[in-house]
């Protein structure tokens, strides 16, 4: 969902096949070496080019669209046929479920909390990684606390506004300094086609825990597995101790 794009919400990893199989994931490890290429492009450019590359993701689930030069190494997914763009007038970010203090954030009140800065390896399930990655945002826990979470309530659900994707996390995982409701990636805004306005960034796990387009946060009971978690992945996704890869390599 980014896809290894990142993956993550709807672009976060590529559809599944009949045994849990990511379709694609042949051509992608296949061609995995013209990830590394890339263009010299200016800040205006590179927006240009990742609006064409999350389009066309639209329309790809394999997430070879990633492959061109120019795509920074991410790999592109959707599984949603489409996703409109949100942005300052028409974002909110839901908080709710068992907390006491339910609440909807504008982008600005996101910006206005305290931001805290990550950089590390985004590493994706099907093999392809992209090191040393900023991000930024707001970290998970601070929302939980100011929502006041309600006794019962063990775990997280993530929903976006692509309308498809959804992750969960347990509360313990959720309450890591290392996850964010990020709102920049690569010290930039982050873009429609990574995610933006808002992702969810699980910087220890792979990529399809970092939902993109994160709409709603709502405390649960329990876990409800996610949208790849239903169809074979891990709902526990630690990078290389989850998914069978157990050579791959630490965020």
């Amino acid at each position: 969902m980014d896809p290894e794009e990142e993956p993550t919400a709807a672009e976060e990893r590529p559809a599944a096949d009949g045994r849990g199989a990511p379709v694609g994931r042949r051509i992608v490890l296949g061609m995995l070496g013209l990830g590394a290429a890339g263009i010299a492009a200016g800040p205006y450019l590179q927006d240009r080019l990742d609006s064409v590359l999350g389009a066309a993701a639209e329309k790809d689930p394999t997430g070879v669209t990633g492959l061109f030069p120019g795509s920074g190494g991410f790999r592109y997914y959707s599984v949603a046929s489409s996703v409109a763009h949100r942005g300052e007038r028409d974002y909110r970010l839901t908080v709710g479920g068992l907390v006491e203090r339910p609440a909807a954030y504008t982008l600005a009140e996101l910006r206005a909390q305290p931001q805290d800065r990550l950089v590390r390896d985004v590493q994706c399930v099907t093999g392809w990684r992209v090191p040393g990655t900023p991000f930024e945002g707001v970290r998970l826990s601070r929302l939980l606390d100011a929502a006041g979470v309600r006794p019962g309530a063990t775990a997280v659900r993530f929903t976006c506004f692509d309308g498809t994707y959804s992750e969960s996390l347990t509360l313990e995982q959720a309450r890591r300094s290392d996850v964010l409701v990020a709102l920049r990636m690569q010290d930039k805004p982050l873009t429609h086609a990574h995610g933006g306005p808002a992702r969810l960034y699980a910087a220890p796990m792979y990529f399809y825990k970092s939902a993109k387009w994160l709409s709603g946060i709502e405390l649960t009971r329990a876990v409800r597995p996610g949208y790849w978690e239903l169809r074979g992945y891990d709902v526990d996704a630690w990078v290389g101790r989850s998914n069978g890869r157990d050579d791959a390599p630490t965020a």
